[in-house]
């Protein structure tokens, strides 16, 4: 199915976040209702950006409340739906102390949505967004590309990874017990690393490593490895998720190709060197990233993961979902530009807007040409006093064909001058060879009674 026919309704969990603005307005720009949810309606700021998301969209955003960790809100948020794409998952900047305050309410708050997707006897399809993380993260098998029959054992992540990998797994345990009456479809994304432009200022632990390379807080660039993906290349395949029907009891990996951090610094500071960001491009030795890992806790907790590269198979994305990755650093670069406008980054004084680097370029091509535009200015003026024939400034033709002809003339007799030149050194070199001969023979000849005499004396 392309788009919508008639009206069909789609929820979208957590609408304030940086993967469902996205979702979100591509639903919009395809025609759909949409109706997202928050944990709370108070901050208007916020809704009103939100429900400007597409301006032009035929039916303007619906927001309801919602929480993960409030069960019975999820029945009136779900009513009348004929799709549901549940995003929302805790994800806190910093690790909780305790893994339960992730866990427990991205389980419950999972299975609480599939029940009231059940029992609203509308929904067709349930989309989850789930992470690469559930198929593997840190130390892979060498030269394994990791599919969706992967599993990573929870046992062995963080707090956030059990988060997703269990959630995952209660879901698609739930879909698989329910009598026939009660079956709802039931499709997975597995993104890797998301990156691309932010949408209403929505702040996300994604957009960390471009913040801290262009405010340069970091001297050195560890020695991370990623698997990216854009933000709207996710968004699409949410939407191809929900409408294809091969997707339905699959999970699809969503990733481009793995990139090191010191690639994204390299491509960020071509870009934004000549608008006043200094991204450091060194990498980080080891020793010195042990030494400061004992001093900083964020630091401490990526060390396991540097030199380390882990590398999935995206085949299921591009062939069932027919999703074809966009170029990364279009995705780095649209993400830094977000970032800067939005005011999450500060602004530099030499700050010249997307395209910047470009821009930069061809100013420095546009001087270029005037100089040369000059040059030639020049070249005119110093032509008014042409040389005269018969009292008439020569043809401009004739000039150059007298100026051929004398070209040529000088050729022929610098030629010849040479040719002579040589010959009489050529000459003079053999003449001196002969005496030089002879000096050697006499030399010789004078040597040998004095080695003789040397050896007596021995």
């Amino acid at each position: 199915m392309d788009g919508a026919t008639d009206i069909t309704r789609v929820l979208v969990t957590g609408a304030g976040g940086f993967i469902a603005t996205h979702i979100i307005r591509q639903l919009q720009e395809e025609g759909y209702q949409v109706r997202g949810t928050l944990r709370s309606l108070e901050d208007k700021d916020k809704v009103e950006k939100l429900q400007n998301l597409c301006p032009e969209a035929e039916y303007k955003l619906e927001l309801v409340e919602a929480d993960l960790t409030k069960t019975e809100s999820w029945e009136p948020a779900v009513k009348d739906m004929t799709y549901v794409i549940h995003v929302a998952s805790p994800y806190p900047a910093q690790p909780p102390k305790d893994e339960s305050e992730l866990i427990t309410p991205a389980v419950e708050g999972t299975q609480a949505i599939l029940k009231a997707c059940v029992q609203a006897k509308s929904v067709k399809k349930v989309v989850l967004t789930s992470s690469s993380v559930a198929v593997c993260y840190g130390q892979a098998e060498p030269n394994k590309s990791y599919t969706e029959e992967d599993w990573m054992e929870a046992e062995k992540l963080d707090g956030y990874g059990k988060s997703k990998v269990m959630a995952e797994k209660a879901a698609w345990d739930y879909v698989k017990e329910l009598p026939d009456e009660d079956k709802i479809e039931l499709a997975v994304v597995n993104p890797g690393y998301v990156m691309g432009p932010v949408l209403n200022g929505a702040q996300c632990t994604s957009m960390d490593i471009v913040k801290r390379l262009l405010e340069r807080n970091m001297m050195f660039v560890p020695k991370l490895n990623f698997s990216m993906i854009d933000v709207r290349d996710v968004a699409n395949a949410h939407v191809k998720a929900m409408t294809t029907l091969e997707a339905s009891g699959k999970r699809h990996i969503l990733v481009n190709e793995n990139i090191w951090l010191k690639e994204i610094a390299v491509i960020l500071s071509n870009e934004f060197k000549s608008q006043g960001y200094n991204v450091p491009t060194t990498n980080c030795p080891n020793a010195m990233l042990n030494l400061l890992g004992v001093f900083n806790k964020p630091i401490k907790v990526i060390i396991p993961q540097c030199n380390k590269v882990v590398k999935f198979d995206n085949t299921r994305m591009k062939e069932t979902l027919g999703i074809e990755p966009r170029d990364l650093k279009e995705t780095i670069i649209d993400m830094a530009y977000s970032l800067i406008e939005a005011g999450l980054v500060k602004k530099s004084k030499k700050f010249k807007g997307p395209g910047g680097a470009a821009q930069e370029e061809e100013a420095k091509e546009g001087e270029g040409k005037e100089e040369g535009a000059e040059e030639k200015k020049e070249g005119e003026d110093g032509d008014e006093e042409k040389p005269k024939e018969n009292g008439d400034v020569k043809d401009a033709d004739k000039i150059d064909d007298d100026l051929k002809k004398e070209e040529k003339e000088e050729t022929k007799d610098e030629e010849k001058d040479n040719k002579e030149a040589e010959e009489a050194k050529k000459e003079e070199e053999v003449k001196a060879e002969e005496p030089a001969k002879t000096e050697e023979t006499t030399e010789e000849k004078k040597e040998e009674p004095a080695v003789e005499e040397k050896k007596e004396g021995e």
